[in-house]
């Protein structure tokens, strides 16, 4: 099968090469794309060197079979056309989809078929902080339906790209040495700190994180759930931890979502608190499922529960998914070698 991944040196592409390269998915020819500050550089895939070529607007995704692209909203836009008007299934990592109504927005544990329907060969992978809740979401939805949802994310640095993780270690050593402090990607210097600010504001007070999350899940879950979302910029480096709150339809005990959750796919059941078993982030960076615990009955409703979750979002909430939905194209022959 001919691959190419567009964006390939950022953390996502970086990320798709490995989860590929490990879930040993039939490649038998790849193409990396990427701007001119990354084209020419040189990356191994599978014992074999490859270069970034100079994304153009021209003929080269010609015979490409699935284009992973995570190059941001305004080049996926730019080239969607050249992508996909040859036959190239492309799977965009960027929020320029995924609210289009002809567009899937697809996370496989949850509503992989959705991706049969898409009329402009696109099919969007969803915001990171969705997809981990939605996987978890999903255990408890088969045993009665959610309809609200309180959220507060805490989204480590890797969520801004590999340069914001560079920025946080680099903020770390400044402030230990007594330096200036330098803020390129955040708000504020994150070290040492907590930015309840994740993407811009909206008229509603809310920002588009927290709005996509709201309106992300809904689309997903096919669904009228609704989504209150605080979403904090941590001074993590790697994996985003959600703390969750639901109301359902009708109670769910403590001991019926633990078994849930253990069941459920994609899904790691982390929840033994007298023993200090619970997610955290620090040992569960690189990990694909989606880690969860804390679990237990919220005391101000009869139908309401509370737990913990932890994934790691360039994985779960960006590569691997991407991937996820190109092995659930080729097991259902969308897609051959």
């Amino acid at each position: 099968m001919v691959i190419a991944i567009v964006g390939a040196s950022g953390a996502v592409g970086q990320e798709l090469l490995a989860v590929l390269e490990q879930r040993q998915f039939p490649v038998s020819e790849l193409k990396l794309f990427g701007s001119e500050r990354s084209a020419g550089t040189k990356y191994t895939f599978c014992g074999k060197e490859y270069t970034v070529q100079l994304l153009q607007h021209n003929d080269a995704f010609k015979g490409v079979d699935i284009a992973f692209v995570s190059a941001g909203a305004g080049v996926s836009r730019a080239y969607a056309e050249d992508i996909t008007r040859f036959g190239t299934i492309m799977i965009d990592n960027s929020s320029a989809f995924r609210m289009e109504e002809d567009v899937p927005l697809v996370v496989p544990e949850v509503n992989a078929s959705d991706a049969l329907n898409r009329p402009r060969n696109i099919i969007a992978n969803p915001n990171c902080t969705t997809i981990q809740m939605v996987v978890a979401l999903q255990a408890i939805e088969n045993i009665t339906h959610i309809r609200r949802v309180h959220v507060a994310t805490y989204q480590a640095a890797s969520g801004a790209g590999a340069q914001a993780m560079k920025e946080l270690e680099n903020q770390y050593r400044q402030v230990l040495n007594g330096e200036e402090v330098t803020v390129n990607k955040f708000a504020y210097q994150l070290a040492y700190n907590l930015i309840p600010h994740i993407d811009v504001f909206t008229d509603n007070g809310y920002t588009k994180e927290e709005m996509k999350m709201f309106n992300e899940t809904r689309k997903i879950m096919h669904s009228d759930i609704k989504v209150s979302a605080t979403c904090v910029r941590v001074p993590s480096l790697r994996a985003h931890s959600e703390s969750i709150w639901i109301e359902t339809e009708h109670p769910v005990s403590v001991e019926q979502a633990r078994e849930a959750f253990s069941k459920a796919q994609g899904c790691v059941l982390m929840d033994d608190p007298e023993n200090k078993v619970y997610p955290m982030p620090l040992f569960l960076s690189g990990k694909d499922e989606v880690f969860i615990g804390r679990i237990r009955k919220d005391l101000t409703d009869e139908c309401g529960l509370s737990f913990w979750c932890v994934s790691d979002q360039i994985r779960k909430g960006a590569a691997l998914n991407a991937v996820q939905i190109a092995e659930w194209l080729l097991n259902h022959a969308i897609v051959t070698q």
